[in-house]
C-alpha cells in the first residue's frame, strides 16, 4: 500500500534510506525560517539536538536564513523580519507558546513533525495520533522510547505525555513505558503505541516498529504528534504539508 506523502511508499522494510528532513519542502534562496528551540535540564550541554543540526545545515545548503531563538523571543524576532517568515519550526514542548505568538497566516511546524517525515511513514503516524481521539479510562498505551536517557525531573516520556492523556481519557488509563530495544514482542494488547522521534535508531529499525504495530491493528504515533493533537493544534502543525499530502494522495 503506497501511503507514504512524499512520495516514501511503506510496503514494508523496501526503500528505507533517510532522506533530508526539509525534502519537497519549497525554500527559495533568502527565505526566513525561525528555528525555536529552548533549553531545559533535558536539554544537551554545550550542543543542539542532531535533527536542530540537521535542518540548520540544510537551510544553509538552499541559502535560506536561520534564526535560532527561545521560545520568549518569537513575537519580537519576527517583528524584525521585513518579510514574515517561510516558516516556524518549534520544539513540541513550547508549541502552545509559539503558536499564541505567531500569526495565523505564517506556517508553523514542530521538530517533531519533521522527524515523522524522515523516520517514519507520515500518513500511519497521522492516524495514530488521530486515534487518541478514541481512548478511554479502560484503554492502555504503551510509551516507547528508543534511546536510555536517565529520566530528569518532568520527563516527557514518563510524567508530560501521561499526565496530558489521563487529563483526556481519565486517571485510570493504563500507560506502560519501554526504553531502549525492550520494545515489546506482543503488542496486541495496547491500544495506541506512542513512540519517541526515534532520533538514535535508523529509518529501517524505525519502520520496522510500525510495521510490526501494522501487523496487530495497533495504531502508532509520535510524541510531538500527541502534544499537538492533545491540545487541538495538529491541524495547524500539519498545514505546511497538506498540499505535498494531498498531491501524494491523489496520484
Amino acid at each position: 500500500i503506497e501511503r507514504f506523502s512524499l512520495g516514501h511508499p511503506f510496503d514494508g522494510l523496501e526503500q528505507v534510506a533517510q532522506f533530508a528532513v526539509l525534502e519537497n519542502i519549497a525554500l527559495r534562496p533568502g527565505d526566513s525560517v525561525i528555528l525555536v528551540i529552548p533549553l531545559d535540564a533535558e536539554s544537551p550541554k554545550g550542543r543542539l539536538l542532531m535533527l536542530q543540526q540537521s535542518v540548520i545545515r540544510e537551510l544553509l545548503d538552499v541559502d535560506a536564513r536561520a534564526f535560532v531563538i527561545g521560545p520568549e523571543q518569537v513575537a519580537d524576532s519576527i517583528a524584525l523580519l521585513r518579510t514574515p517568515p517561510r516558516l516556524v519550526v518549534t520544539d513540541s514542548q513550547v508549541l502552545a507558546t509559539v503558536l499564541r505568538e505567531t500569526p495565523p497566516q505564517v506556517p508553523v511546524t514542530s521538530f517533531s513533525v519533521l522527524m515523522a517525515r524522515v523516520k517514519g511513514d507520515f500518513e500511519t503516524l497521522i492516524e495514530g495520533a488521530r486515534a487518541l481521539e478514541t481512548l478511554t479510562a479502560d484503554s492502555k498505551v504503551l510509551i516507547a522510547e528508543s534511546c536510555t536517557h536517565h529520566p530528569f525531573g518532568d520527563d516527557i516520556g514518563r510524567v508530560k505525555i501521561p499526565r496530558l492523556l489521563r487529563g483526556r481519557a481519565g486517571a485510570a488509563l493504563r500507560v506502560d513505558v519501554v526504553n531502549g530495544k525492550d520494545f515489546p514482542e506482543n503488542l496486541s494488547g495496547y491500544d495506541v503505541v506512542i513512540h519517541c522521534g526515534g532520533c538514535t535508531l535508523n529509518r529501517r529499525a524505525m519502520l520496522s516498529r510500525m510495521l510490526r504495530c501494522r501487523e496487530v491493528g495497533v495504531p502508532i504515533t509520535n510524541y510531538g504528534m500527541t502534544i499537538a493533537a492533545l491540545h487541538g493544534y495538529l491541524p495547524r502543525v500539519l498545514a505546511p504539508f497538506e498540499e505535498l499530502r494531498d498531491a501524494r494522495l491523489a496520484a
